[in-house]
């Protein structure tokens, strides 16, 4: 004997299907379709009732009212993202990440880049405030940051000091440790005279690499310069360097890839070869890093995953749920830009 199929109930003609149209097609409650459709199912129904749902909701061409659904939680559904820059595309993949997370439960990301392009952002909150229901912001954003205290709006910060209270919740990345893999590579390559080129941006990110750095390089010789984030200050900054007295350092440590690709323009500049002369190590592992030859050491970071797990953490802490601190691991990527010190 042959089952019937299903038989799907058509809407009415000129109206958009409802969950009531999903309920039927699925035999389940109205209910039972907001928690799925709203991701509030997990141990209230089976993950094959959740999967009928979703599959008569993408048959039906079924998709919430959300203006309505906004007016009854009193919320917009909207987070706002504060990065410093999106022509740096770390900070673009940030986003990509927090959007991605954003769109498979209902809500939307409004980015605020730095309008100087570089640096802390200027003040988002005053227009914005009243159509948002949470932040998360980059550590180089503080200053944009101070409008926002004494707001009821939760605050995400990405790669920023854990110990700030007044974020509910903190998603980092472990340059420590990458710093730590950066020198320990370069030491075991036989390097002992060292410079690093560092952001004159300051953040938190940026002081804890320098205090890595200086930890682990405690017994050779160091020197520290610094330089705008960008090509053009990386080379001046490498230039000046290697015009003073002494031995000339045989690695360059920098604090991020565009720096690095600076300081290799430099380097060629001054008719010395990398790495045959000057190991060279970046910092985020940006497409650039494979676009310049050699290609660079660096250390790479998951900038789409910290964009998700800020995401992800300001839904828990919307839901009413407690934060965590969340760590995400970094690894050094070797390529041709970092080899044996002259002579070792």
């Amino acid at each position: 004997m042959q089952i019937p199929e299903p038989q799907i109930p058509e809407p009415s003609v000129g109206t958009r299907p409802t969950s009531r149209d999903v309920a039927r097609t699925a035999g389940v409650s109205q209910a039972t379709v907001s928690l799925v459709l709203g991701d509030k199912w997990r141990g209230r129904v089976s993950e094959r009732t959740a999967e009928s749902v979703r599959e008569a909701a993408r048959t039906l061409g079924y998709r919430p009212n959300l203006a309505a659904r906004n007016l009854r939680l009193g919320r917009t559904r909207t987070a706002l993202l504060v990065v410093p820059a999106l022509t740096n595309e770390f900070f673009a993949r940030v986003y990509t990440g927090a959007a991605t997370v954003a769109a498979r439960h209902g809500f939307g990301v409004v980015l605020y880049p730095s309008p100087d392009g570089v640096g802390p952002a200027r003040d988002p909150f005053a227009s914005a405030r009243a159509a948002l229901d949470g932040v998360i912001a980059s550590s180089m954003a503080t200053d944009a940051l101070k409008a926002f205290r004494g707001t009821d709006l939760p605050l995400v910060m990405l790669d920023s000091d854990p110990a700030d209270a007044a974020a509910a919740a903190h998603v980092n990345l472990d340059v420590a440790d990458g710093m730590r893999q950066v020198t320990a590579h370069l030491l075991a390559l036989g390097h002992r005279r060292f410079t690093h080129l560092a952001s004159a941006v300051p953040s938190w990110t940026f002081d804890v690499r320098a205090a890595a750095l200086a930890e682990c390089l405690a017994d050779v010789s160091v020197r520290t310069v610094r330089a705008p984030l960008d090509v053009h200050g990386a080379m001046a900054a490498v230039e000046r360097a290697f015009d003073g007295p002494g031995p000339r350092p045989t690695a360059l440590v920098c604090d991020d890839d565009i720096l690095a690709a600076g300081a290799c323009k430099a380097l060629r500049r001054l008719g010395l070869r990398v790495p045959e002369d000057v190991s060279v190590t970046g910092f985020d592992d940006l497409a650039l890093a494979t676009a310049v030859e050699p290609e660079l050491t660096t250390v790479g970071l998951p900038a789409e995953h910290i964009g998700e797990r800020g995401m992800t953490a300001l839904l828990a802490v919307l839901a009413g749920e407690p934060a965590r601190p969340d760590l995400l691991p970094v690894s050094l990527v070797p390529r041709g830009s970092s080899g044996p010190a002259p002579g070792a």
